[in-house]
């Protein structure tokens, strides 16, 4: 069976066809932000967007393959459990009226179904950011009416997740795991039995990333909203220019690693060792959820091929739990994994 599957981020659209568990065929379409400029907001890209994929497909072997599914990226759709989802109408609703939000990921839905369509098949999206299978007592944040909520890298998790299943020679739903996400972004989340029972939102909470703040003192936060600054200007500074960026000027990793340890900066050594520290605090956290029951730690994302850092956290964590290291990510297959789940009989679920 052939899946096509498509991955907008803010900088790129990925692009691959596999056949089965196979990939046959990826490639990855940039955009400058002269590029994306002209556009208010991220829906409005989708016709842009899909005229590239169009000339990209058009280009590779596979320009007159009939595709048997189209899978999507997930983006800040409503909450809901982990799955595969058909792209429906109340679907491109949401995207129109984001209720969470505007990210490139919306588009991966309506980009899907627009290709589908030509290619008289169906389009689905496979475990967006908004999956939540939070306990509820998880929710309860310490102000009523000011739940926590769950949004974390379900796609690379769940799918991490089950690879390190298979290294541990156990099924996922048997295990108890932390799975801990070091991108551009950053998310550490409690995998009980197969379900994600808590998780630091990605967006408001735990460790800092490379420009996010993760969380902050509360008086802090509030003298700076009410410094003179528009709320979109705090959105921006504490959501895109925070974290390591806001201390050392760059978004990334590796050069914080080499200034650190190859240039002997003192500040991006303190910075390193606060980030590996922030993770293992988050992961620490995320034991006691689990009552110290843990199977494994696992490491994943493009910073987990740091050794440096990989090294610095299971100094921390291993006398708890074994430490596996699976770098990089596994959206892309995670994706025509989720479509080939449906194709092969498991009914997708409905939005």
């Amino acid at each position: 069976m052939l899946i096509f599957v498509i991955n907008p981020g803010a900088t790129s659209t990925k692009l691959a066809v596999f056949e089965d568990e196979q990939e046959r065929w990826k490639a990855s379409i940039e955009h400058s932000r002269q590029d994306l400029a002209p556009f208010v907001h991220v829906v409005d890209q989708l016709d842009y967007r899909l005229a590239l994929i169009e000339d990209a497909l058009a280009a590779s072997p596979w320009k007159n393959a009939r595709f048997d599914a189209v899978c999507g990226r997930g983006g800040l759709l409503r909450h809901l459990p982990s799955g595969t989802y058909e792209v429906t109408d109340r679907v491109l609703a949401d995207i129109e009226n984001p209720p969470y939000g505007e990210h490139a990921s919306n588009l991966g839905a309506p980009l899907s179904l627009r290709i589908a369509e030509k290619h008289g098949c169906k389009a689905y999206f496979v475990d967006p950011v908004s999956v939540d299978e939070l306990t509820d007592k998880a929710r309860i944040s310490g102000f009523k009416g000011m739940e926590r909520e769950s949004f974390f890298h379900a796609l690379n998790q769940k799918a991490i997740a089950r690879k390190a299943a298979e290294v541990l020679g156990r099924p996922y739903e048997d295990l108890n795991l932390i799975v801990c996400h070091m991108g551009g972004g950053v998310s550490v989340a409690a995998h009980q039995k197969g379900l994600v029972v808590d998780n630091y939102n990605v967006k408001d909470e735990g460790a800092f990333g490379m420009d996010r703040g993760g969380s902050l003192p509360v008086n802090a936060v509030i003298n700076l909203c009410f410094s003179g600054k528009t709320k979109q200007e705090v959105k921006k500074m504490l959501g895109s220019e925070a974290g390591v960026f806001s201390y050392l000027g760059t978004r990334d990793f590796r050069e914080v690693e080499s200034r650190a340890f190859e240039q002997g900066d003192a500040e991006a050594r303190l910075i390193f060792d606060a980030f590996a520290y922030q993770l293992c605090k988050d992961s620490g956290a995320m034991a006691a959820v689990l009552g110290f029951k843990v199977d494994a730690f696992v490491l994943t994302g493009g910073m987990a091929n740091s050794d440096r850092l990989c090294t610095a956290i299971e100094g921390y964590l291993q006398n708890l739990a074994p430490v596996l290291r699976l770098p990089g990510e596994e959206e892309m297959k995670a994706l025509a994994l989720g479509g080939l789940r449906v194709l092969r009989g498991e009914p997708a679920r409905q939005y």
